[in-house]
C-alpha cells in the first residue's frame, strides 16, 4: 500500500502537467489573482507599494496577521479537544456496556457481550462523528474569515485544511484509540485498573485486538459512504422535485414546458458555495482509510473500489441533471491538497508499522518460532515450529488472588467437579508461586524489543523504497517535455528572427540615410 499510495501521487504529479499544459496554466502563479474583496475592504486605509506591479495594494500588519493565526490555532486545538472529549465518552459508555452485556440474561448477548459492545460504540460513534461535521464546517468557516486571507486560494487553503484537520481527527480518533490503546493499560487479574474504582477498563476481543479494529472500520466506512452517496444524490432530488412543484403551482406545467433551457437550468441547485470542496474532502478521507489501516482492514480498498465506481455515475449524473453550471476558475493543480496527500502517505507508513507491530500477534508469533517454540535456535520457522504457542502465550493466575470486586459467580465445579484454583490470561508474567509472582518474564521484553526493531527497521525499508520510487518518476512524461522543449525552441527562434529582421531593418536604413546624406553633399 505504501508503495501504491507513492506511485499514485507520482503519476498524478504527471497527470496534472498535462493538464496545466493543456489548460496554458504552467507558468500562472496565485500572485496574478485579485485580491479577496474583505481584505480589501478590511485593509484598504493601510497600503503599500507592489514590489511586482510598483502599485499600490491593501497590505496587513505583522502584527495583525500573526495574532489572528494565534487566535484561530487556538479555536483548531480547542475543537480537536472536543473530539477527544467525546471519544472519551465512547470510551466510557464502553467500559460500562461490556459489563452490563456480560450480565445480561439473554444468552446470546451474555456470551457475545465483547461483539455487542464494539458494534453499538460504533453505531454511536458514527452518529457522534455526523454530529460534529456540521459544527466543525461552521467554526472552520469563522476562524477562516478571522483570518482576512489575502486571495480566494489562500482562503481556499485555509479552510481546507482546517475542515480536513477536524473532519479527520473526529473519523478516526476513535480508531487510533482501538488500535494502539485499547487493552494495554488494563492491569491484570487482581489487579485491575478501574474507571472512578468501579468499572474494569475494556480489554481486546479473546482473539487480539484486530477483530476490534476491523469492526470499527468496516461499519464506519460503510455507513459513512452509504450516507454520502444519499446524501449526494437524495438531497438535490428533493430540493428539485420542492422547486418544481412550487413553480407548477406559481405558473402552471404548461407555462413551466415553455420555459427556455437556461431559466430550467436556473431552477436547479445551485454549486456548494466552497466549490468542488466535498468532493476533495470524501475521497481524501477515503484514502486516509483505504490506506492507515490497511493492514488491519484489507477490504478497505475493495469498497473503496465499489464506492467510487458508483459515486462516479453519481456525480455525473449529480452534476449534468441535479446542479446549476458551476462558475469557471483557474488553477494549475489541486492545492493544498496533494500535501495532504504526501502526509497521508507518511502518517501510513508509521500507522501500519505499530499495526503489525504492536495490535497483530505477528512479532509474538515470530519471537516465539525463533526463540521459545520447538524449532528454537536452528533459524527456521513453519507450522509445526508454532507448536505450543498459545500456551506460550498464556499466564497463570491464582483464582485466591482475585479482588473481592472481580470474583467468579461459581469456584467452576458445576463444570469440571472440582474447585478451580488457577485460570489463564494472556499476558507474559510469571507464575504466582514465583519469587516474584506476577512480574513480567523475560519473554516479555524479548517481544517488546522485537517490536520496537521492527518499527525501526520497517519504517526506514518503506521509506525508502517510496523515496527512490519518488525519484526514479519522473514529475513530466517524457512527450510532453519534448513538446514543451520544441515549444521553447520555437519561441527562441521566432524570438531570434524577430531580433534579426530588426537589425536588419535598421542597417537597411542607416544606408539608405548615408546614401541621401551623400548625395545631397555639395
Amino acid at each position: 500500500m505504501a508503495v501504491w499510495a507513492t506511485v499514485f501521487l507520482e503519476f498524478w504529479k504527471r497527470r496534472r502537467a498535462v493538464l496545466a499544459y493543456d489548460w496554458d496554466l504552467v507558468d500562472w502563479e496565485e500572485e496574478e489573482e485579485d485580491i479577496r474583496p474583505q481584505f480589501e475592504a478590511k485593509y484598504s486605509k493601510k497600503e503599500r507599494m507592489n514590489p511586482i506591479s510598483g502599485k499600490p495594494e491593501p497590505h496587513q500588519a505583522f502584527t495583525d496577521k500573526y495574532s489572528r493565526l494565534i487566535v484561530s490555532a487556538s479555536g483548531i486545538f480547542f475543537m480537536i479537544l472536543v473530539v477527544i472529549v467525546a471519544v472519551f465518552g465512547i470510551v466510557v459508555y464502553r467500559v460500562v456496556t461490556v459489563s452490563t452485556f456480560a450480565a445480561f440474561d439473554w444468552a446470546l448477548i451474555r456470551n457475545n457481550s465483547q461483539v455487542a459492545t464494539t458494534g453499538t460504540a460504533v453505531f454511536i460513534n458514527f452518529c457522534i462523528i455526523m454530529l460534529l461535521n456540521v459544527l466543525y464546517e461552521k467554526v472552520a468557516l469563522t476562524l477562516t474569515n478571522l483570518e482576512q486571507p489575502r486571495t480566494e486560494s489562500e482562503w481556499e487553503n485555509s479552510f481546507t485544511l482546517k475542515m480536513f484537520l477536524f473532519q479527520f481527527v473526529n473519523l478516526n480518533s476513535s480508531t487510533f484509540y482501538i488500535a494502539f490503546f485499547l487493552g494495554r493499560f488494563t492491569g491484570r487479574p487482581g489487579a485491575y485498573i478501574r474507571l472512578i474504582n468501579r468499572w474494569k477498563l475494556e480489554e481486546c476481543h479473546p482473539s487480539g485486538c484486530l477483530i476490534d479494529l476491523f469492526m470499527q472500520m468496516g461499519i464506519i466506512m460503510v455507513l459513512k459512504q452509504t450516507w454520502n452517496n444519499f446524501m449526494e444524490l437524495g438531497y438535490p432530488l428533493v430540493q428539485n422535485w420542492w422547486t418544481q412543484r412550487r413553480l407548477r403551482r406559481e405558473f402552471g406545467q404548461k407555462a413551466m414546458d415553455a420555459f427556455p433551457q437556461w431559466e430550467k437550468d436556473y431552477n436547479l441547485q445551485p454549486m456548494n458555495t466552497y466549490g468542488l470542496f466535498d468532493e476533495y474532502l470524501e475521497m481524501i478521507l477515503q484514502f486516509g482509510f483505504t490506506t492507515i489501516f490497511v493492514a488491519a482492514f484489507p477490504l478497505a480498498p475493495l469498497l473503496a473500489l465499489l464506492n467510487n465506481i458508483i459515486e462516479i455515475r453519481l456525480d455525473a449524473f449529480k452534476f449534468v441533471t441535479q446542479w446549476r453550471r458551476p462558475l469557471p476558475c483557474q488553477a494549475k493543480d489541486i492545492g493544498i491538497w496533494y500535501g495532504i496527500l504526501e502526509g497521508i502517505g507518511i502518517l501510513s507508513v508509521i500507522s501500519n508499522a505499530f499495526v503489525i507491530a504492536i495490535t497483530s500477534d505477528f512479532i509474538p508469533r515470530l519471537v516465539y518460532a525463533y526463540k521459545y517454540g520447538p524449532c528454537a535456535g536452528q533459524g527456521r520457522a513453519g507450522e509445526r515450529c508454532m507448536m505450543g504457542y498459545v500456551n506460550a502465550s498464556l499466564s497463570v493466575f491464582r483464582v485466591a488472588d482475585f479482588e473481592s470486586k472481580s470474583q467468579p459467580r461459581t469456584n467452576g465445579s458445576e463444570l469440571f467437579g472440582e474447585p478451580v484454583r488457577y485460570c489463564r490470561y494472556r499476558d507474559y508474567r510469571e507464575d504466582p508461586n514465583s519469587e516474584e509472582p506476577y512480574s513480567y518474564t523475560l519473554q516479555f521484553w524479548h517481544v517488546l524489543a522485537a517490536r520496537l526493531a521492527f518499527i525501526i527497521v520497517f519504517e526506514h525499508m518503506v521509506f525508502t523504497i517510496k523515496n527512490l520510487i519518488a525519484y526514479l518518476i519522473p514529475d513530466l512524461p517524457k512527450d510532453l517535455r519534448d513538446r514543451m522543449r520544441r515549444e521553447k525552441y520555437l519561441i527562441q527562434e521566432i524570438m531570434y528572427e524577430a531580433e534579426l529582421e530588426r537589425l536588419q531593418k535598421e542597417k537597411n536604413e542607416k544606408k539608405k540615410n548615408n546614401k541621401v546624406h551623400h548625395n545631397e553633399w555639395p
